[in-house]
Order: structure tokens, then C-alpha cells, then sequence
């Protein structure tokens, strides 16, 4: 949820266009389904608890 809100706020703000976090959510849709899932997972949870 946080980088959702990330992603509002550059859009909004001019920093990144509309099109550019659609390709970037489907890139991240995209590795969710390959066997990367787990280690992007680990790696995100790792980084949020330190």
C-alpha cells in the first residue's frame, strides 16, 4: 500500500507520467508471477522491518 501511495504522489506531482507507473506496475505484476516472487518478497519484508 505504501508504494501505491508512492506511485499517487510522483504522478501528481509531475515526477513520473501516467504512463510510465502503468508499464511499472505490470513489470512488478509481471515478476509476482515468475519464481523471483519469493526473494522480492523476503527482500521487501527484510527492508521494511529494519
Amino acid at each position: 500500500m505504501l508504494l501505491c501511495v508512492v506511485a499517487v504522489v510522483l504522478v501528481r506531482g509531475g515526477h513520473v507520467r501516467v504512463g510510465s507507473a502503468l508499464i511499472c506496475t505490470l513489470f512488478g505484476f509481471t515478476l509476482a508471477a515468475t519464481g523471483l516472487d519469493p526473494a522480492i518478497n523476503r527482500g521487501l519484508a527484510a527492508l521494511v522491518a529494519s
